[in-house]
């Protein structure tokens, strides 16, 4: 049996390392703030003017920042995706039209994978914005507008390893795709619906009608019908309410196991009381058409835990209750 590695306390060295590489990424994307200016605007316009899509490129380090950079513009309004500057060389470049954006990333500039696919980018009329940490760079010099997300040191002890850089780059991504969403007026229900499986969107795209149980599954009972028939529609419909019924089959009532108290609190015979004496009139209800929310809002503002749905003529369709909502996962 292989004995356990032992557990070792982080020394006060190692913590201080932490709080080290945290202040220098920290201050590096401080600096990164004060020096946005005019040439992130261009590349802002640039994209919004273009019709096409933005393909974002690099290699290393930089190709696994630009990877995430085309997933966050992506999902919040800019068509994007990444091309690894590799496989641009060996056929992918012949996605791109003259319509595109590349945004090649390096931090040097000088990454001979992304500068041996600049012409061709160039060839084919698409514009081309670079992200390096030196305005010097070939790569730089050669883009229609060059970012710079340039840091004074590497957060690496030996100054090396792409760190501090790499996040400056995620950072200034980051900036460029709220920029174009706030540009673009993306709204949450767009987020949304970029991330239908995602919490935002179940609260977003669930509307009443897609988790209500449907008229043929909620109880009902006309308004003259007694106490104890009630009781029985309750129990058998599973909703902890059945809906009471008038003459002309709209509801003009809820019965719920808060009445049943309220009725036996007021002294009320349940087997002799008939069901219009004891009921909940004028309940309150929600339009199928409405966003689940809207229904979980409604419900807990007024402290009740089932609610009817009724068309735009008052007429029953269907019910829905906490447990509905919570298994929609909306609350």
């Amino acid at each position: 049996m292989t004995s356990p590695v032992p557990f070792h306390a982080p020394t006060p060295s190692a913590i201080a390392q932490a709080r080290r590489v945290l202040r220098i990424e920290a201050e590096a994307i401080t600096a990164l703030a004060a020096r946005v200016g005019d040439d992130f605007e261009r590349a802002v316009q640039l994209i919004l003017r273009r019709h096409g899509r933005v393909i974002v490129t690099g290699i290393g380090k930089s190709g696994h920042i630009g990877r995430k950079i085309a997933a966050t513009l992506a999902s919040t309004g800019t068509p994007a995706y990444f091309v690894h500057a590799a496989e641009a060389a060996h056929g992918d470049l012949g996605m791109i039209t003259p319509e595109d954006i590349v945004i090649a990333l390096s931090n040097s500039g000088t990454s001979e994978e992304v500068l041996t696919i600049v012409p061709l980018v160039k060839r084919r009329g698409a514009s081309l914005i670079a992200m390096t940490g030196r305005p010097d760079s070939l790569l730089a010099r050669e883009a229609d507008v060059h970012l710079d997300a340039g840091v004074a040191e590497e957060a690496c002890p030996l100054n090396l390893a792409p760190t501090a850089s790499t996040t400056a780059a995620l950072a200034l991504g980051d900036a460029l795709a709220v920029a174009l969403l706030d540009a673009r007026g993306f709204s949450p229900d767009d987020f949304a619906r970029s991330h239908p499986g995602g919490a935002l969107g179940r609260r977003l795209l669930t509307h009443v009608r897609d988790i209500m149980r449907p008229a043929t599954q909620v109880p009902a009972v006309p308004e003259d019908a007694p106490a104890t028939e009630a009781l029985l529609a309750m129990t058998r419909g599973g909703l902890g309410m059945t809906a009471v019924t008038g003459a002309d089959g709209r509801p003009t009532g809820i019965f719920t196991d808060g009445d049943l108290r309220r009725a036996l609190e007021r002294g009320f015979d349940i087997r002799t009381a008939s069901i219009g004496a004891i009921m909940t009139r004028a309940p309150q209800h929600i339009g199928p058409d409405a966003l689940a929310v809207e229904a979980a809002e409604l419900m807990e503002r007024r402290r009740i835990s089932q609610l009817l749905v009724l068309d735009d003529e008052g007429g029953l369709v269907g019910a829905l209750n906490m447990h509905d909502l919570m298994l929609a996962k909306v609350i």
